[in-house]
């Protein structure tokens, strides 16, 4: 599949992500998990799966013939970015056939680079054919990514930095004021919890939602009813 029809496959779509990180009950050494919440999530009509780790990308696209946003979560010392911080995870990603690669695109420093429009040049000179989202956390970041040349802008970061707005819900007012400002697709995703508010995403201009642990991390889902319970 071309990028272009990659990129229209995704439209008015859920991408579902599977992940399970060291440490939670749905992690295993071998792995084997993920690619199995993946076939369910594209059985169901899921449009995409956004994956983390190698490991897991590879096995998802063994069994699963949907395009796949892939990711590294990696911290390095000294820096706050965690998903797909420098070249080296994305020559990974690159390896492993990752659809499209998400990576950090806020305006903080990373690693070799004090701004990430110089990271996202080096990336496109390397491997000017891959797909690139940009995860941010503000409009300022969304339209600095467009300009950069990214492919998709993921509003995945809103309420994960310390400058960006916190709130329980989603950042609907994010997704409307980037589709209004840029001309790429804006992946709405970050706290979607129920299908309402999928509906409301794509209402407010969102080309297609991430849902992750609403769907995929039954512990997350477990500890949000007991917290409802907890109030009776």
């Amino acid at each position: 599949m071309d990028k272009n029809n990659i990129i229209f496959s995704l439209k008015y779509g859920l991408i579902v992500s599977c992940q399970a990180l060291p440490g939670e009950p749905l992690y295993t050494e071998l792995g084997g998990v993920m690619p199995l919440m993946a076939l369910a999530a594209k059985n169901a009509g899921a449009c995409a799966i956004r994956a983390n780790s190698t490991r897991d990308i590879v096995q998802i696209k063994e069994i699963v013939d949907l395009p796949v946003i892939g990711i590294i979560k990696k911290q390095y010392d000294g820096y706050e970015q965690h998903i797909t911080v420098t070249m080296q995870e994305i020559d990974d990603l690159v390896v492993v056939g990752a659809d499209i690669i998400a990576f950090d695109c806020t305006l903080r420093e990373r690693p070799n680079y004090k701004d990430v429009s110089d990271f996202v040049k080096d990336i496109k000179k390397k491997y000017p054919k891959q797909l690139l989202m940009a995860d941010i956390s503000t409009v300022e970041e969304g339209i600095h990514a467009a300009a950069s040349g990214v492919d998709l802008v993921g509003t995945t970061l809103s309420g994960y930095t310390k400058y960006s707005s916190q709130m329980e819900e989603p950042d609907f007012q994010l997704v409307r004021d980037l589709s209004k400002q840029v001309s790429i697709p804006v992946i709405a995703e970050g706290r979607y919890h129920y299908p309402k508010q999928v509906k409301k995403a794509l209402e407010a201009g969102a080309y297609a939602v991430v849902v992750g642990g609403a769907i995929t991390r039954p512990q997350e889902i477990t500890a949000r009813f007991l917290s409802e319970i907890s109030q009776v």
